[in-house]
């Protein structure tokens, strides 16, 4: 719990903003995954940049750490708190504070959501690009240095990212980036602070950079007779510069669970769900040259969906198969893990993987953004059963570690939190210790969400 005195300083801060009942504590004490801490010692709820500031003065005179919350995703527990704290839920800071069409950038507080943002953008011909699946928050899209299924084209939040508002551990305000395209003028910041988890500070405002709504889109299904040839129709497509929007690869488990999760008709089969942006003419000619090269790796079955109400629903779909899947075994949880590799690594590295999971005894589906290395797996168990849960953490390691070994990285985008921190040193070596320095350096005391990403916190 936390010091009376300290308890006193905050409600007095955020009267009417706070809570510690004990709803809202388990509230934020949970992620969608296996990966577990404790209780906060309380939320509270700020609606301001000062707000903020001003928690971050409190948790520096009275040694409390601040853990951001946006979404609550938090696959490796990255929002969660390790030992106790308090939790920065943004839920209040969710406007949008400026469109400038003209820049195609837009400024916007932490806790809104991206499909709250594109529900904004309609009227102007723009649109914000990452696209992660879940409706998250862009503060901690930006904090994770998401990714996902338009990646490919657009680029991931490192590229969509042109400037931050961060509030520094001692209080300090600071701005990064401008509104002009490029800079050589010192460090980038922005990058700096983008991926980092709030483990340096607490992101209150992002300037984004937007792209024009495309005037055609089509999105193709092609089911093709084993994982391999989908996966070297990726590698393939990609090696010859094909402009691809989107490129999802499911395997059978993944197409079983959302036909009976999203009522389709997909056969039985690994799929890749292509989406090809841009002019009429333009796309067509996308359209003709992925079919050749689809049709040399046995794709059976390419079905379009033009009309944009079925674009939905196949998106939509992809979007809901980790419920699907976690459907698909009754009272199941999931460990869920992703990794990135060099394209010309992707068809070994999901080959391996594959293997390792028949191996293991328990049901792991596999699919993701395979358009740039990126896939996941989703490892069901049964949450009461050690050895299952076990087993499950066992093989996300390897496949860790077995990107590694091809080149790739232990996450593409869904970070580090505490889940991964023990293969930071693996892929980072001395350079994750120069990470544990910038921390020090801005977060000397170690209140700004410790205990994750970095290493020697308290």
């Amino acid at each position: 719990m936390l010091p009376d005195l300290a308890l006193a300083a905050l409600r007095a801060l955020f009267e009417g903003r706070m809570s510690t009942s004990a709803a809202a504590l388990a509230e934020h004490a949970q992620s969608e995954s296996l990966v577990t801490a404790g209780k906060p010692d309380a939320v509270v709820f700020p609606q301001s940049t000062a707000d903020v500031a001003a928690l971050a003065a409190w948790s520096t005179a009275h040694r409390i750490p601040l853990i951001g919350w946006g979404a609550g995703t938090s696959l490796e527990g990255h929002a969660l708190a390790i030992d106790k704290g308090v939790v920065v839920d943004f839920r209040d800071m969710a406007a949008v504070l400026d469109i400038r069409p003209e820049d195609r950038l837009v400024r916007v507080q932490p806790g809104l959501t991206r499909e709250a943002l594109n529900r904004e953008l309609r009227t102007t011909g723009l649109m914000f690009s990452v696209d992660p699946g879940a409706n998250a928050s862009l503060g901690g899209m930006a904090a994770t240095r998401a990714s996902g299924t338009t990646a490919v084209r657009y680029g991931t939040m490192r590229d969509n990212v042109r400037g931050l508002e961060v509030v520094l551990a001692d209080g300090r305000v600071i701005r990064t980036g401008t509104g002009a395209p490029k800079s050589s003028a010192g460090y980038d910041l922005t990058g700096l602070f983008v991926g980092s988890e709030g483990t340096l500070g607490l992101i209150t405002e992002l300037t984004l950079r937007l792209h024009g709504q495309p005037e055609a889109v089509m999105t193709a299904v092609a089911a093709f007779p084993g994982v391999g040839q989908a996966v070297d129709c990726v590698i393939a497509t990609m090696q010859m510069g094909l402009p691809m929007a989107r490129i999802e690869f499911l395997d059978t488990e993944t197409v079983v669970a959302c036909n009976a999760f999203s009522g389709l008709a997909l056969p039985l089969s690994p799929q890749l769900l292509v989406e090809f942006h841009g002019h009429p003419e333009g796309v067509a000619e996308d359209i003709r040259r992925f079919r050749e090269i689809a049709a040399g790796f046995g794709a059976e079955g390419l079905q379009w969906a033009e009309a944009s109400e079925d674009r939905t629903r196949l998106w939509a779909a992809r979007h809901a198969a980790y419920r699907a899947i976690l459907a698909s075994r009754p009272g199941a949880k999931a460990v869920v893990t992703d990794v990135c590799v060099p394209i010309s690594a992707l068809a070994q590295a999901v080959d391996e993987t594959r293997s390792d999971i028949a191996a293991s005894g328990i049901r792991g589906p596999i699919l993701g953004h395979v358009g740039d290395g990126n896939f996941h797996a989703i490892l069901l168990v049964d949450p009461s059963d050690p050895s299952e849960v076990a087993t499950a953490k066992a093989l996300a390691r390897r496949m860790a570690e077995r990107s590694l070994r091809l080149g790739g990285t232990i996450s593409g985008e869904h970070g580090v939190g505490f889940g991964k921190l023990g293969l930071m040193e693996a892929e980072h070596g001395e350079a994750w210790s120069v990470m544990g320095a910038l921390k020090r350096a801005l977060d000397p005391l170690g209140l700004m969400n410790p205990g994750k990403l970095v290493p020697g916190q308290p």
